[in-house]
This record gives C-alpha cells, structure tokens and sequence, in this order.
C-alpha cells in the first residue's frame, strides 16, 4: 500500500514562535522552511509514500516544497481561523481523494526535521492494518502522524492534547519501537536538541548553525 501524505505548513512568517528563546525573529521563518524541506524530502523518499500534498498560503514554502517534489495547493477559503490546521488537513485530504478515491491518505506534522524514510515506512506499514490510526509525538501529548485507509476518512483532530482526542475518536493509537524520528516534532528549544541529537536532514542543519541561543 503506498500513501498520499498531507502536510500543512502555516504561513512562515507566523511559525514557530515558541522558539523564540532560541532562535531569532529573523531566523525562525527560515528555520521553519528548513523543517518542512527536510520532512518533505524524507517522506518522497519513503518507498511507502506515493506522494506529498502540501497546504499552504505561503509563497516562498509553496515553491520551495514543489521544487522538491510535493504538490502545493492553498488552504480552503471556507476554512475558518478557529480550527485552521484540522481545517487545512481536511482539505488536503479531499484534494487526494478527489484525484484518487481509494487513496489511503495520511496527515504527517512538517517539522519533523530528523525524519528517517526507513521509520516513516515502517509506520505506515503498520497504519494499514487499521481503518484510523496515529502515532504520539515525543511528549506523549501530541500527534505527528493520523493515518486513514482507503474508505475511510481522515477526521483530524490535531492541537493540544491531540493524542487523547485521537483516541477518543476511535483512531488506534500505534505502539512502535525505534520510530524516533516520526515522533520528533519540534516545537521548542528542547525539541529542537532533541531533534538534533537524532541527526536532522541538511536543511535544518544548515539554518540551526545560524541560530541565536542565549548563553552560547
């Protein structure tokens, strides 16, 4: 079973703004992008992965992220500011499936910047024995990874505590050793050292070795 990833990346002027005890006003849309090149490129080269559906308004990502292979659309005008990144993810999934009906689609978070294809594979592998399923992120709260098979959709419900929501939702939760990297999002410095120390793609560490960490 190959896969249709959907990866939403918010305007990068506006992201990762809790990184700012550790990076920069400048730095962090720059980081961001880097993020998101290094997940992308990690996912196409998952021989597990189809394809890459990113949702975006933003420019600059939007051509840089196609550049690597993925498709670009925007997010849905309809989509209200209260629930933008579910709202974002339900689109992209409608748009893979307007294509291909019986795609099996998977939202996957854009900064995962250690992202190993192997991993992503092995998850997605284990995703198709279930009609909704999700891997925790790193802290055990959040969610990088809702997978939904074909005929089923994707329901995401993505944000603080995603996790508990995920399963409550009847989405089965995946329990996999020596999947570091597909949990690893990076929301914080600390995320970051973490991601870090797992070996992040070149993009990312390109833009941390401009980073400016008080102290260091």
């Amino acid at each position: 079973m190959q896969w249709t990833l959907v990866v939403p990346v918010k305007p990068l002027a506006r992201a990762k703004s809790r990184l700012s005890d550790t990076a920069a006003d400048a730095v962090r849309p720059g980081l961001a992008l880097a993020f998101a090149q290094d997940t992308v490129a990690a996912a196409l080269a998952a021989t597990a992965v189809r394809g890459v559906v990113v949702v975006t308004d933003d420019p600059r990502a939007a051509r840089e992220l196609t550049a690597l292979g993925a498709r670009a659309v925007p997010e849905d005008p309809r989509g209200g500011p209260e629930d933008g990144l579910n709202a974002a993810l339900r689109h992209g999934a409608a748009v893979v499936r307007d294509v291909r009906p019986q795609s099996p689609v998977a939202a996957l978070n854009a900064d995962l910047p250690a992202l190993r294809p192997g991993e992503l594979t092995r998850v997605l592998h284990a995703a198709a024995a279930f009609p909704r399923s999700f891997l925790a992120d790193a802290a055990g709260t959040g969610t990088t990874l809702l997978a939904a098979a074909p005929g089923h959709g994707l329901s995401p419900a993505f944000g603080p505590g995603s996790r508990a929501r995920h399963r409550r939702s009847g989405a089965v939760e995946l329990t996999l050793a020596a999947v570091d990297s597909v949990r690893q999002d990076v929301d914080t410095g600390d995320d970051l050292r973490a991601a870090l120390g797992l070996g992040v793609g070149p993009r990312t560490a390109a833009a941390a070795a401009r980073l400016l960490i008080p102290g260091q």
